[in-house]
């Protein structure tokens, strides 16, 4: 959420950044309701005022004078009464509108519409030249009973699958490697609910917006289930003071990941490229309101997945994300994407965002400065590895002609030692 006194003092920059991410926004709205709130608080508080002095006067007034006193007192109450009701209906739809304003997108973000006119910044690794022809992952899973797409379908719907033998054990070793890798760098690690409270999700910045993709429980729970440990580690404290000494917090949390897919119907069909569950390690970084300090996490934090992909031996991508495919809350992103031989292409694996204190007004995450102001902190996020994209580049990446899979040394010591997957099919 932004500040409504930035709105009021830069609403052309506000305007300018809706249209650069391609969000609907009514500023003017904003505006005019924000001026008529404050009007109204202004007449709220001064009836309040002569209410009070009525009262007193009452305490002082003879016999005569109390029956007009009384009539007066009556009159202010009700006067009170409803324009303090229209005090609260002008400021739940001036809520629910600033809930919509988007973040106002750094300069360095690119022009474009889509995820086709993101800017590739750098290129690491090379795409793996094969003497043979290539499978897929869901034609060498199945070669090798490590992937039950039919079974998975028939117990949980289209986009599920199941897991079996080598290909689950190398989802856990690839997992725990990438947690491993953040605990070693000092990132705190969680576990964390992966059901929680729709007001969390509307503090994170995924409500309201994002209703048609999250799973949902009924009305008795008000549950949501989340498509990232982002959710709940961003708003640990949420509602808190925290101290300046304790900044920054860097957490890591692994957890199962839900995603309804709702609007994809018919892409990316084939496989585990986009399924309605799946295992993700997050990154999570809580600091001091500093846009430097801002940058220079968010260029830590893209490093730590890059130095994971790079250990795992994968080739991939960096692109800074454009205003079109931008998220409502992020400042900026930058998305890594990885080669999926299969598709023959790069595919989205990782997204790196910072968001300034765009989440941290919604939570009201805020800490103490130096000098004893509470302030709103900035927050970050991105992944360290995505289970199921994380398996298909895997696999993909490092097949053989036989129809086996090389472990990468990175992670053999997660798979008992072992330097290849699977049996030969030929």
């Amino acid at each position: 959420m932004l500040d409504i006194k930035f709105i009021r003092a830069e609403p052309d920059v506000v305007r300018e950044g809706a249209r650069k991410k391609r969000i609907e926004c009514d500023v003017d709205r904003i505006l005019e309701l924000d001026r008529e709130w404050r009007e109204l608080g202004r007449a709220v508080d001064e009836l309040r005022s002569l209410q009070k002095q009525a009262g007193k006067r009452i305490g002082q007034a003879t016999a005569e004078e109390r029956g007009g006193l009384l009539e007066e007192q009556k009159t202010l109450k009700g006067d009170l009464k409803a324009k303090e009701a229209q005090l609260s209906a002008l400021g739940v739809e001036l809520d629910g509108l600033l809930l919509l304003v988007p973040n106002v997108p750094a300069a360095e973000v690119p022009e474009g519409a889509d995820d086709g006119d993101n800017v590739e910044l750098r290129t690491w690794g090379e795409r793996p030249r094969f003497g043979f022809e290539p499978l897929d992952h869901v034609a060498l899973g199945e070669a090798q009973d490590w992937l039950d797409i039919l079974r998975g379908a028939r117990l949980a719907g289209s986009r599920n699958y199941v897991l079996k033998g080598d290909l689950s054990l190398l989802e856990g070793g690839g997992m725990r490697f990438a947690l491993d890798s953040m605990v070693a760098r000092g990132f705190i690690p969680l576990s964390v609910p992966t059901l929680v409270r729709t007001e969390t999700m509307v503090g994170t910045g995924y409500f309201p917006g994002g209703e048609d993709q999250a799973y949902r429980c009924d009305e008795r729970d008000d549950l949501c289930l989340v498509g990232t440990a982002e959710v709940p580690v961003t708003a640990l404290h949420q509602d808190e003071i925290l101290d300046l000494d304790a900044l920054p917090l860097r957490f890591v949390a692994q957890s199962t990941c839900y995603r309804r897919e709702a609007g994809t119907y018919g892409k990316d069909t084939r496989g585990l490229y986009r399924v309605h569950q799946f295992q993700k390690v997050e990154q999570v970084v809580i600091d001091v309101a500093d846009p430097e300090e801002s940058l220079e996490h968010h260029r830590l934090i893209l490093q730590n997945a890059e130095d994971v992909l790079q250990a795992l031996e994968l080739p991939y991508r960096v692109v800074n994300v454009c205003g079109g495919d931008l998220g409502q809350p992020q400042i900026q992103k930058f998305d890594i994407e990885t080669w999926m031989p299969g598709r023959g292409a790069y595919g989205e694996t990782h997204s790196a965002s910072r968001f300034h204190d765009f989440q941290a007004r919604r939570l009201n995450l805020r800490y103490r400065d130096g000098e004893g102001k509470v302030r709103f902190c900035h927050t970050l996020n991105n992944t360290v590895a995505a289970s199921t994209r994380m398996l298909i580049a895997l696999v993909e990446n490092h097949q053989q002609a036989d129809g086996t899979v090389l472990v990468p040394a990175a992670l053999r010591p997660y798979l008992g030692g072992r330097e290849q997957l699977g049996e030969p099919l030929n």
